[in-house]
Order: C-alpha cells, then sequence, then structure tokens
C-alpha cells in the first residue's frame, strides 16, 4: 500500500550539498524531507576516512567521517526530516514515487532540490576489455568496503588514474594492508598537487605510467593480472589481485534524465545561475552540476541557494519562472560549464573543467564583440572543477546574443 505526504521542500540525495541546504533551509522555518538510497546520511565524506573536510563551509578541519556526521546532526537538530534507504524513482512535476523497506509512498512538494552528486566510471564505461573476474572497483566502493564493512582486500593493487582522488586510492589500499604496484594514466602528467604527489610517491614508492592504457584484464574468479600498453606501444603485464578505477567524474543524473529535464554540458541539469532547471520548481545543487568539485564547495553552493534572499526562498514566497532565454557557448579548452542558461541575477558560482593544462589562464564572457567579464586563475588542471566568480555573468545584456566563455592560457 502507498502513503502521501506534502512538504515545503524535498531534497533528493543527503550529501554534503543536500544536508546544507537543508539545515539552512529547516532554520528559516520549513519543513523539509532529504531523501537518499543509502543506508546512512552523509554522502562520499562518510567513507572518505582522511582530514580536510570542512575547511571553507564550516572553517574546520575534519576527517570525513566526522564531516559527515556533523552536518547530518545540524539538519537534524533544526528540525529537518531525513529518510534513508529510500529510492526516488521518478520525479513528476513537483511530485516523488519512492519505495524503501517500509514500502511506496508519494511525496509533493513545494520545490524539490535535486543533490544526488557524481560518481566514478566504473570498468565499464572506460571500456577496458578482457575477462570479468572480481577485484575491480572504484574508488568509491574501495572506501566503502575498507572503512565502512571492514572488508578484506587484495594484496597486490593498481590504480587507474593519476588525479587527487587516486592519491586517496592508495592511501585506503595501504590502510588495508594492499600494496600499490603501479598506477596508469593516459595522460602525459599526473593531474594533483605537486606536494601531495611526491609526499605520496616517496611513502607507498610506486611507479606511475603515464601516457599508458589498460588493454586487457586476466583472472576467471579473481583477478590475476592486467597488461599495460605503454606510450611507445610496448605492452607489460602486471600481476595483481586488485584493479581500482578512480576519477573521470560523472554526474548522478539518472533522476534528472528520467524526469525529461534539460541536460548542460556537465551532464547534469541545465540550470541557470539562480539553480533553476528547465522545470518549474525544481532546482539542482552540488556535484550533480560539477563533478568533482570538493565537498565543501558543494556545501557552498547550498548555503547560496537556501540563503534568506535566494533562489529557493524567493521561489516559495511566489516568485516567477522566468522562461529560459540566452544560453552560455562554451568555447574550445572547456570541457563543460556548470550553467547554461541564462538569468537577471548570479546566485550559483560558474564551475568549469579544462581540457588541457593551463598556466595563469584568462576566462572570459564576450557578447558579441564586447567582452562581458573576465578573470584570471593561477593554474587550471584537467579532472579538477574550478570555480570563477559567480558575478562573471551579470553584466549580459538580455537583449543581445548568446555569451560565449572562452579560455586562454599565458
Amino acid at each position: 500500500m502507498s502513503t502521501s505526504e506534502t512538504t515545503d521542500v524535498a531534497i533528493v540525495g543527503a550529501g554534503p550539498a543536500g544536508l546544507t541546504l537543508a539545515e539552512r533551509l529547516a532554520v528559516q522555518g520549513l519543513r523539509v524531507l532529504v531523501l537518499d538510497r543509502d543506508t546512512e546520511p552523509g554522502g562520499v565524506p562518510r567513507h572518505s576516512d582522511h582530514p580536510g573536510y570542512g575547511m571553507r563551509d564550516l572553517r574546520r578541519f575534519l576527517r570525513g567521517p566526522a564531516y559527515a556526521n556533523l552536518l547530518a546532526k545540524r539538519a537534524e537538530l533544526a528540525g529537518v526530516k531525513i529518510q534513508t534507504q529510500a529510492t526516488v524513482t521518478s520525479l513528476d512535476d513537483l511530485t516523488l514515487q519512492i519505495t524503501a523497506p517500509s514500502g511506496r509512498r508519494q511525496v509533493t512538494a513545494r520545490a524539490v532540490v535535486l543533490a544526488t552528486g557524481c560518481r566514478e566510471a566504473p570498468r565499464p564505461a572506460r571500456l577496458i576489455p578482457g575477462s570479468r573476474p572480481s577485484g575491480v572497483l572504484t574508488t568509491g566502493w574501495l572506501q566503502r568496503a575498507v572503512h565502512l564493512e571492514h572488508q578484506q582486500i587484495g594484496s597486490r593493487a593498481v590504480i587507474i588514474g593519476a588525479e587527487h582522488v587516486s592519491y586517496s586510492a592508495a592511501i585506503t589500499l595501504r590502510e588495508a594492508g594492499c600494496a600499490t604496484v603501479a598506477m596508469v594514466t593516459a595522460r602525459d602528467r599526473v593531474d594533483t598537487f605537486l606536494a601531495f604527489q611526491i609526499a605520496a610517491r616517496l611513502r607507498y614508492r610506486f611507479p606511475v605510467l603515464t601516457g599508458s592504457t589498460v588493454v586487457d584484464v586476466t583472472g576467471r574468479a579473481a583477478l590475476e593480472s592486467i597488461q599495460v600498453r605503454r606510450g611507445d606501444g610496448t605492452v607489460l603485464t602486471i600481476p595483481c589481485d586488485t584493479l581500482v578505477c578512480t576519477g573521470d567524474w560523472r554526474a548522478e543524473n539518472t533522476l534528472a534524465k528520467s524526469a525529461g529535464l534539460l541536460l548542460g554540458s556537465s551532464g547534469g541539469p541545465d540550470i541557470d545561475a539562480q539553480f533553476r532547471t528547465s522545470h518549474q520548481g525544481v532546482f539542482a545543487i552540488g556535484n550533480l552540476l560539477h563533478p568533482g568539485a570538493t565537498a565543501d564547495r558543494c556545501a557552498q553552493d547550498a548555503q547560496l541557494a537556501a540563503a534568506a534572499g535566494g533562489p529557493i526562498m524567493r521561489w516559495l514566497a511566489g516568485g516567477e519562472w522566468p522562461p529560459r532565454a540566452q544560453r552560455l557557448q562554451v568555447g574550445a579548452g572547456l570541457a563543460w560549464c556548470s550553467i547554461t542558461t541564462l538569468s537577471a541575477t548570479s546566485d550559483a558560482p560558474v564551475f568549469v573543467e579544462v581540457t588541457n593544462r593551463l598556466r595563469w589562464p584568462v576566462f572570459q564572457v564576450t557578447q558579441g564583440e564586447r567582452i562581458v567579464g573576465q578573470v584570471r586563475r593561477p593554474w587550471a588542471v584537467p579532472t579538477r572543477p574550478l570555480v570563477l566568480s559567480r558575478h562573471l555573468l551579470n553584466n549580459i545584456d538580455p537583449r543581445g546574443p548568446d555569451p560565449k566563455l572562452t579560455v586562454r592560457g599565458a
């Protein structure tokens, strides 16, 4: 038997973005329901047992589980209703269909916020050939297995990817008693912070094979080895019993797609600068919009969206949902931009990801021959979303042609 209920705001996703948004809205007197399919709230930080969380949003330096627990407790104390093990199977207008161990139910809200985050590309998405043995997983599943479920991992691991999360995987493997024997990346260099890279490689002493790809996986029931093709065409066979696919973040857009929302260049919903999607009353925040950004950046999205005079409160107070007009074009050198459709005022920050490493890049918005705004950053690295000023789009002429965002290096 299914049941029905109503609420002011329904948030799908109990990660840092969803929990922060819920707490900020609840303290303003709204009824807020948070839904998440996991067993506990907190999102990825629950099983990322390393420090570095909460610096921008909470001004604190916390380990992942402590950060997740703090956000969940703050939301609950504010009066937020959090339901875990609840899978949202459909979104029609502002009504969500939910399946949980307690049964099916229906929730109708005055506003719906999608905060479903992102995920790493698993092996099938990377088109890695070979047999299908056990022992192949992503960083997220590795950390969950080690820190939450205390499972036994193998003894020799190869990591695919050489970005920041790849070194987090190496740390988790070490904690599980599994040695990293190689890191493999198709890129020509490592895409993480230099200091972190040097420290990790000195401590764990594994080779990083740049310009290389995994071309075969062997093993019947369990992984036995992989084959790696180097840039010069040579093929190495590496014995291992664990293969960890890291990075290559993808927006968790299944619900957004099934609901018929327009999608933007990042794979998440097409939003304007007020977090509004193509469906009236439906907002989107966090890594659903900018896959791979840090947890505190996602929480900052929520802080802006939930501000007293912010987009969600304006909508609930009877604000309009303007028709979608101008679209921001993304130029060469940019993989994606988190904002696609423009609006009169900017509440959402502009996130971008570049396709090539750049020093002192200049990001410029033009409208015809006119420069609308520009900002310079000291660096830009592929796989690491970069946040630009949320005021970058404020001077666009609503009667002019579609603006364009471009990047150039020094």
